[in-house]
């Protein structure tokens, strides 16, 4: 399965999947080209060195719609079957979503529904949360609302800030993304209304 990757900056969680498939832990999904909306990240020049095809699609002066199918056009134009969406900063419409049910996927750094929207960890810790951490979810036109696929608790630690309790989350997210980018590309995730459940593939 051919994943195309959105991303808007560092591109950590990029670099994770684009390891695991240097590793030969990804298959059969291939991670087969990256999209970002802002020219000069640092997530291009990661595609760039592991020798995967990038594009600058930027949102500035385009209307949703129009940005959107900008997008679909050139994942049109890859044979894009699959997206994850790795540090994506803008929030894709049901125009978009629809022509990709149940093959969106978004890591978020709390454990949702809690703490959706920007600043996931800037709200855990000031609402002094004990345990938080990492959910790779199904994308659709809410704001990180779609079916959980994975969670993983991230406990917070009296001495953390925020850039302590991210890193420790990113650990999580770097492991979990791969697996469940595997997983879909095997057949071997299922949807029942909100419910989402994984099972070998046959």
């Amino acid at each position: 399965m051919k994943f195309g990757v959105l991303v808007s900056g560092n591109g950590t969680n990029l670099q994770a999947l684009l390891d695991a498939e240097a590793r030969g832990e990804l298959a059969p999904a291939t991670i087969a080209l990256v999209i970002s909306n802002k020219p000069d990240v640092p997530a291009l020049d990661r595609a760039s060195q592991a020798g995967v095809p990038s594009k600058v699609v930027e949102h500035r002066g385009l209307d949703r719609v129009a940005f959107e199918d900008a997008l679909l056009a050139v994942l049109d134009a890859h044979a894009i079957e699959a997206i994850v969406l790795a540090g994506f900063m803008r929030v894709l419409t049901a125009h978009f979503c629809a022509r990709y049910p149940l093959r969106i996927i978004n890591t978020h750094p709390s454990l949702l529904p809690a703490f959706p929207g920007t600043d996931a960890i800037g709200q855990a810790l000031a609402h002094g949360v004990k345990v938080t951490g990492a959910t790779i979810h199904f994308v659709d036109a809410s704001l990180d609302g779609g079916p959980i696929i994975e969670q993983e608790p991230v406990p917070v630690l009296e001495a953390d800030d925020a850039r302590g309790l991210q890193s420790r989350i990113q650990m999580v997210e770097h492991r979990l993304m791969p697996q469940v980018v595997r997983s879909l590309a095997r057949g071997e995730l299922s949807c029942q209304g909100r419910v989402v459940t994984r099972a070998r593939a046959e």
